[in-house]
């Protein structure tokens, strides 16, 4: 399976640093990487790694500017894209088309091309502008999951609830993974109300 990470300047860097631990680990996937500007400082900030000790994590890594490189080109084939966290500002621009910088190049690529693109913004409240955005990435094909960690899981730690959100992540690029416990009825809710 061949994967490109994105990373952008929203608060919840950890996820997109342990979907990448998690990834890196399995030998059939390879891993792009990409790490917007904003994304770096946020990096700096939020997580005890540093954004060289990152890189190292991933196959290859591409620059934010660098629109020549293989993800900005439909013939690339990728079985993926993940953009993770994604801001409210990368969110728009794919949604609006506007390619200016590598990682929105290759999201409306991925659209374009009908491939798999996962959104996770990280914001609260949401304005109705991101709303409507998301709707209409949502209709276009793509993916809009949300940093929203579930509590049926009787999560003990924060790194539960990352890894509830990144399971939810690789359940969605079609990636086997035990990081979350699964509903059982037997154990009680998801949360859901029946009425």
């Amino acid at each position: 399976m061949r994967v490109l990470l994105a990373i952008t300047g929203a608060s919840g860097v950890v996820y997109g640093k342990r979907l990448l631990e998690v990834l890196s680990e399995d030998e059939e996937t390879e891993v792009e990487l990409i790490v917007s500007y904003a994304g770096r400082e946020l990096i700096k900030a939020e997580v005890d790694i540093s954004y060289e000790e990152l890189k190292k994590m991933a196959d290859s890594v591409h620059e934010p500017s660098d629109l020549k490189a293989p993800p900005s080109s439909g013939s690339s084939i990728y079985d993926c894209m993940v953009v993770v966290p994604c801001s409210m500002s990368s969110l728009s621009k794919i949604a609006s088309g506007v390619s200016d910088n590598l990682i929105t190049r290759a999201a409306t690529v991925f659209l374009k091309e009908k491939r798999k693109l996962v959104l996770t913004p990280r914001e609260t409240p949401l304005t109705s502008i991101w709303l409507k955005k998301m709707y209409d990435l949502s209709v276009e094909g793509a993916v809009i999951l949300p940093a929203m960690p579930a509590f049926y899981g009787e999560a003990d730690s924060v790194q539960d609830m990352v890894d509830f959100v990144v399971g939810k992540i690789l359940d969605s690029i079609e990636v086997e993974n035990d990081l979350y416990r699964r509903w059982d009825s037997k154990k009680g809710g998801d949360g859901v109300d029946p009425g």
